[in-house]
């Protein structure tokens, strides 16, 4: 057998992975509701976009994250255009602080353009104490870590990722 071409990360999986962003009348195995707040009252909703290097909000990236601590292990996915001006939408739990770490979400993302997907973490602004020990954050230059750290809004949080330019998020290589 000969080796296939390289293809960029997307979106041909959207029919699997994200039909609601593209209309299929059928709904994802995985979806952004990891938790229902009626279920759990202490449940955040994680909100923002993916920007590209000039400012452009992307609308057709997939999102997945992951959430692991010591009690809870989560699963979402989500596609940038489902929702009203291409935002990905979350309903999780946050995570409990575990071992030496302060607490995180993972993220993968997913979109057109990209050889491979891109790995980054989300951090919570009101966890500053936890942030100032955290190893893997404090690995990173000072200038640089508000990209990983999501601000307190009214109903949850906010996280923007930008791909390229001055705030630019960083990527982590796994």
């Amino acid at each position: 057998m000969k080796q296939t071409p390289s293809q960029t990360v997307g979106p041909y999986f959207a029919y699997g992975l994200t039909p609601e962003q593209y209309l299929y009348d059928f709904r994802s195995l995985a979806d952004n509701k990891m938790v229902s707040f009626t279920d759990h009252p202490e449940a955040i909703q994680i909100e923002g976009q993916v920007f590209d290097g000039q400012g452009n909000v992307i609308p057709d990236a997939m999102l997945e994250i992951w959430l692991k601590d010591s009690e809870n292990g989560l699963f979402g996915r989500f596609g940038t255009g489902t929702e009203t001006g291409n935002k990905f939408v979350f309903h999780t739990l946050k995570p409990k602080p575990f071992a030496n770490e302060a607490p995180f979400l993972s993220v993968i993302l997913f979109m057109r353009g990209q050889l491979i997907h891109s790995y980054t973490r989300i951090y919570f602004e009101d966890e500053q104490a936890l942030n100032a020990k955290d190893e893997v954050l404090n690995s990173i230059p000072a200038e640089r870590r508000n990209t990983l750290i999501a601000q307190k809004t009214k109903y949850g949080y906010r996280f923007d990722i930008h791909m390229q330019g001055d705030q630019e998020t960083v990527f982590f290589d796994i």
